[in-house]
């Protein structure tokens, strides 16, 4: 019986000990990089322990796991790390929860956990930022995407390809598809990362014949993710810190550690280099985006003091290459997750982060800086643009029509590919009110017909106004239209606008009177006649007066906005000279009034008639002989404008 005990205390002795070694050696492994490795120690010392697996071994069997995009298991070792821990589970370790169940388009699940994320942090500006970023993917599909994408076939391979950056007329990437010396990153058993340069074509967006950039540049390590100034004679690239002797400088803890050297061009080749003074062999720096006026910098930096696993940060480039204090772009761009690839192009920095809203991993967004590196909340791009795995390494060209980005997506052609993409302009709708008003009331008329005419006269847009008088068009971006309000028996009224670059705003007090047909018009012994003063003239004359233009106006104007309308003109004098004389200068005047009526564009063929009637048809009684005032004449001295058709 001794004997039996003695072997099992030897048996749970010798399997403690082979646990612990497994335990050693995945940990070796994962201080190394070498991940898949690592996953399969960490496995074989949990198959072999008889005890509860140790959270550290979790969280870093489902980060090994998520380091080499297989998402399903990092799913279920994270899972774990969330059953161990419950609500005190970590922000970075929740997130990366989230993450994977979004990268397993496990949707209904990932957004119950953001929420429980997002209630425990306490924080409003959170909560607006959720419903504002979701709102916005929500909104986007495949369908009313301004991008339309294509895998760079021709030049992406069964390796990482990706870090694309404009130069010249070629595009310089980085790619794991050839060894320089025939090392191999124990990551993800690939050789270390080169850069090439490829010839784009414009047209397509396609890439093709990748040769070597900057041979002086290669080392036997990660050299990748550059950006060039824009006269291209400087260039910011990505490297793996190094001894002197061209070996990797590991830190105490391990990890060998990125920097951001600045080189200079000349002539397309590499004459002077330089580490930059905030890089630091106790944390990494990379991704680095010169903003095209080269006075600011933007990279990347898992240094002290930051809000998450990797943060964006800026700093400004003075005309002798001096560079002063970083600063982290603040918690509206980084989060407790990982921003990475920052480019600017404008007042626009697009990156990519997998701590905002997302599709799942990584996802590309774009905000806006508002001045200052004071930016509006980061837009996510949406599909196709981004996928439920990495999406990552955006740039765009001056046109904002169309760049490149990577992606580890499933369907692409290796590991990390490059794609290209079209981007459509957005659309850009402004919104035009105001109101119509009566001419004489001064009232608001509704049901009101605007409508909206672009440069070549045709029909854009219409509405009617409600019971207030108020209209709303919407009407495409800078463009100018021709608003014309019209309704049945009123007179119309126009407007020119021209709509500004600013979506959704509102151009107000676009403004309309209108007249009623039936306040220009008075009716006499059943005639409908077009309402006006005396038609005044000097003594023993038809030439057309001021005071008689000011009248005769009136009546062009209700034959323009009445192009129906036509019209018989009746001219009278009152009884004083003889009836002959009377006669003929009526009937003058009256000539006169149409020939002025037909001077203003009125067709001639709208005025049936001009006749003088002289005193034979006078409106009282004063006839010959007959003694009256002068305002008694008046009422005899007239023109009338008789509607005959309308």
């Amino acid at each position: 019986m001794k004997h039996i005990l003695s072997l099992s205390i030897l048996l749970i002795t010798v399997n403690f000990a082979m646990g612990q070694r497994d335990l050693r050696v995945a940990e070796r492994y994962y201080d190394e990089y070498a991940y898949q490795e690592a996953i399969q120690a960490y496995e074989r010392y949990l198959e072999n322990s008889k005890k509860e697996p140790e959270l550290d071994v979790l969280q870093k069997l489902g980060d090994a796991n998520l380091y080499l995009s297989n998402i399903p298991q990092a799913l279920n070792w994270y899972r774990k790390v969330y059953e161990m821990q419950g609500s005190n589970i970590s922000d970075q370790y929740y997130l990366k929860y989230i993450q994977a169940l979004r990268g397993n388009r496990d949707y209904e699940e990932a957004e119950k956990h953001t929420k429980k994320y997002i209630e425990r942090k306490h924080d409003e500006t959170l909560v607006k930022r959720y419903v504002a970023q979701k709102k916005l993917i929500d909104s986007i599909s495949d369908d009313n995407s301004l991008y339309t994408i294509k895998n760079l076939e021709a030049i992406n391979t069964p390796n990482s390809d990706f870090g694309p950056a404009f130069y010249g007329d070629k595009v310089v990437y980085a790619s794991s598809k050839d060894s320089v010396v025939g090392n191999m990153y124990s990551w993800n058993k690939q050789p270390f990362l080169s850069l090439y340069a490829a010839i784009q074509n414009g047209d397509t967006g396609d890439l093709a014949e990748p040769k070597p950039f900057l041979p002086e540049i290669a080392s036997k390590y990660h050299d990748a993710t550059l950006s060039f100034t824009k006269n291209l004679d400087t260039v910011y690239y990505t490297t793996n810190i190094r001894h002197k002797k061209n070996k990797l400088f590991k830190t105490k803890e391990g990890t060998s550690n990125f920097h951001i050297i600045r080189g200079v061009l000349a002539e397309g080749k590499l004459i002077k280099t330089e580490s930059l003074p905030f890089n630091s062999t106790e944390y990494s720096t990379g991704h680095p985006s010169i903003r095209q006026d080269g006075k600011y910098l933007f990279f990347v930096s898992d240094m002290p003091g930051g809000y998450g696993e990797t943060d964006i940060y800026v700093t400004q480039v003075f005309p002798d290459g001096s560079v002063n204090t970083p600063k982290n772009l603040g918690p509206t761009i980084n989060t407790e997750g990982r921003e990475m690839f920052p480019f600017v192009k404008g007042d626009t920095l697009y990156f990519s982060s997998d701590g905002h809203y997302g599709v799942g991993g990584l996802d590309i967004f774009s905000a806006i800086d508002k001045g200052d590196f004071n930016y509006e909340n980061p837009k996510n791009l949406g599909r196709p643009v981004n996928s439920n795995r990495d999406d990552f390494s955006f740039i765009i060209d001056s046109t904002e029509q169309y760049g490149y980005f990577a992606s580890n997506r499933l369907e692409g052609k290796g590991d990390d590919d490059i794609y290209s993409f079209r981007k459509e302009k957005p659309a850009c709708d402004q919104f035009i009110t105001g109101t119509v008003t009566d001419s004489l009331t001064k009232k608001p008329i509704a049901e009101v017909k605007v409508t909206a005419f672009n440069k070549y006269e045709e029909q854009v847009a219409d509405t009617v106004t409600n019971t207030n008088g108020v209209y709303q068009l919407e009407l495409p971006c800078e463009q100018t239209y021709t608003l014309v309000a019209s309704k049945p028996n009123y007179t119309q009224d126009e407007e020119e606008v021209t709509t500004e670059d600013e979506n959704k705003a509102t151009i107000e007090g676009i403004d309309f009177v209108l007249t009623n047909y039936d306040d220009l018009i008075k009716k006499e012994d059943d005639k409908e006649m077009i309402s006006v003063n005396p038609i005044y003239f000097d003594f023993d004359s038809a030439e057309i007066t001021p005071k008689a233009i000011t009248e005769l106006d009136k009546v062009v104007f209700v034959m323009r906005e009445f192009p129906k309308v036509k019209i018989k003109i009746e001219s009278h004098t009152d009884a004083r000279g003889s009836d002959k004389y009377n006669l003929q200068l009526s009937q003058r005047r009256a000539e006169s009034t149409q020939a002025y009526i037909i001077s203003k564009g009125i067709e001639a063929t709208r005025i049936e008639s001009a006749k003088g009637y002289g005193e034979t048809q006078l409106k009282n009684h004063c006839s010959n002989g007959v003694k009256c005032t002068d305002e008694e004449h008046e009422l005899n001295r007239r023109s009338d404008f008789i509607i005959i058709e309308k």
